[in-house]
């Protein structure tokens, strides 16, 4: 099956997907300063340039959008066109973030994902019940990982 946009029009549309500053991340942002947290952003020294770095906790947050970083989840789906190019896409994402994870932990950051389906879709939980479980990870230093997703049964 083709593309039903033109060459250029199809790319002017991928150029224009932000890999930051992206508004589940800007959400998670201001949610976590108005907490009185305060962070570094896309620290370029770190592997991946996590997207919220908190030095205080040795901790990073990465905010993964469901189907750039095939999630398995209600907003992750293969396109219909092209699969193979998308498959192979979104298997190199999740390639390169298993090694980037690796590698923060190697060098003793704490991790943390929150996942889009987290705080956008129907299955999403309520953005005070994301921050506080944010909060209670950073608070708790022997907990080195946290993944946050939407709730399963909706």
């Amino acid at each position: 099956m083709t593309d039903v946009h033109h060459p250029s029009v199809r790319s002017k549309n991928m150029s224009a997907i932000k890999s930051k500053n992206t508004k589940p991340e800007l959400t998670i942002r201001k949610a976590l300063h108005a907490c009185g947290l305060r962070f570094r952003l896309h620290v370029k020294t770190l592997p991946g340039r996590p997207d919220i770095v908190l030095p205080r906790y040795k901790a990073v947050i990465l905010v993964n959008g469901c189907f750039w970083h095939g999630h398995h989840c209600h907003l992750s789906s293969t396109p219909k066109t092209r699969q193979e190019l998308w498959l192979g896409k979104i298997s190199n994402s999740m390639s390169r973030d298993r090694l980037v994870h690796d590698q923060l932990l190697d060098a003793g950051w704490r991790l943390g994902i929150v996942w889009e389906c987290a705080i956008k879709g129907s299955t999403r939980q309520t953005l005070d019940s994301v921050i506080d479980e944010l909060e209670d990870w950073l608070h708790e230093p022997t907990t080195l990982a946290i993944e946050i997703s939407g709730k399963a049964n909706v």
